[in-house]
């Protein structure tokens, strides 16, 4: 069989919003009123800290595919001043969040205990706060959620190859920079982190045989498996690796965007940019590189994501491993894309209709974990009660 990006049909039920006149559908997303709609309509579980879980209504997958929100829409209403990373969150937000990822994570892999037969991922999308509301692309609601989702690894192997030259999959050129120009230095600044759960795979030993993805990002393995999400250290190393990419994304577009610039305030990791990139030639070259290009390419210059944007995720692997891998992402490319999945979504009620009884029996039974573990209560939808 061949091994190559997949691209995936998902039914979706058309959604009966009402868009106002003179909003882009985008820009509606991301008001008060939408997010009260999407609570009413498919909204799971709510605990006070303002974490919402839901059914994704225009979802990656049916067989199992649901999304926690970190819901500030009525307490902070400029979009562009919303949490939009998990170091943003308040501190007794982000500790019931990881004991709610490591529920869910615990539930998908009970359900789905093959690694030959689905691909299970839980990941965390950074909503760029920078990035203009009406830019084509655009997320469609600024505020930071992570997905949780579960393939079907039939479906992916009986799908067509994607076009290897969807800019979601090649990252619009900011992933081959990194890779094609800093390797060296990218592992080196990684490498020098304080990691005792996370060990650093192998080039290429974490990639899915099926997808051929993920291409060239740096990965590590956890050590201890599902058992280790139970452990807070687990989830302050997942926030450290974190922290290092925010260091190390934030030095370098500040060197594009200024010769010779001071190191950005407030870094993570003062110590190990000052003695890993500050002096690194590659490093500098590279920004200069970048630099120039974007002195003389307007286009270009207009496509990079100054402020830092990525994807970070936490995946099954084919041999059963769980691995964490970060992606510089400058796009928006979904989540899925950093595995070879490109979904393609279609209207669709009658198909998705015969997916969405065994779909809402694992949300509400993961909703009823939640709920008994004191991480929030349940919301009633004209879908379903608020009893469990």
């Amino acid at each position: 069989m061949l091994s190559g990006p997949r691209e995936i049909v998902t039914p979706f039920r058309p959604i009966p919003l009402s868009v106002p006149d003179g909003m882009k559908p985008n820009e509606f997303f991301n008001s008060t009123e939408n997010l009260n709609d999407l609570a009413h309509n498919n909204g799971l579980l709510r605990n006070p800290e303002g974490l919402l879980l839901y059914r994704k209504a225009l979802g990656h997958s049916n067989l199992f595919d649901c999304s926690i929100i970190y819901d500030t829409s009525q307490t902070i209403l400029d979009p562009l001043g919303r949490p939009v990373r998990r170091t943003q969150v308040p501190d007794a937000a982000r500790h019931v969040w990881n004991r709610m990822n490591q529920i869910l994570i615990a539930f998908m892999l009970e359900r789905y205990p093959d690694p030959a037969a689905h691909l299970v991922l839980a990941g965390e999308a950074s909503l760029d706060a920078t990035w203009p509301l009406t830019s084509p692309g655009v997320p469609s609601i600024r505020m930071l959620h992570n997905h949780f989702i579960v393939f079907d690894k039939a479906d992916l192997a009986a799908a067509p190859l994607a076009d290897q030259a969807n800019p979601n999959l090649t990252d619009g050129g900011q992933h081959s920079l990194f890779q094609a120009h800093m390797r060296a230095v990218y592992r080196a600044f990684f490498d020098g982190l304080d990691l005792k759960i996370l060990r650093p795979c192998q080039a290429g030993s974490c990639r899915l045989a099926l997808t051929g993805y993920p291409q060239g990002l740096p990965s590590w393995e956890i050590q201890g498996g599902g058992d280790s999400l139970k452990r807070v250290e687990f989830w302050d190393e997942y926030d450290t690796i974190l922290k290092g990419f925010l260091d190390f994304y934030r030095t370098f577009f500040g060197q594009v965007s200024t010769r010779n610039a001071a190191l950005p305030a407030d870094l993570y990791f003062p110590d190990l940019v000052r003695s890993r990139l500050q002096f690194d030639n590659d490093f500098l070259k590279a920004a200069k590189m970048v630099r120039d290009r974007c002195i003389g390419d307007a286009r270009y210059a207009n496509a990079i994501r100054w402020q830092p944007a990525f994807k970070q995720l936490i995946y099954r692997n084919d041999e059963g491993k769980l691995i964490v891998t970060i992606s510089q992402n400058s796009i928006g490319n979904a989540i899925t894309e950093l595995l070879g999945v490109v979904v393609n979504r279609v209207p669709d009620a009658q198909a998705y209709g015969q997916a969405e009884p065994a779909l809402v029996e694992q949300l509400l039974e993961v909703r009823r974990r939640l709920v008994e573990a004191d991480l929030g209560n349940a919301i009633a939808t004209p879908s379903w009660g608020g009893d469990i």
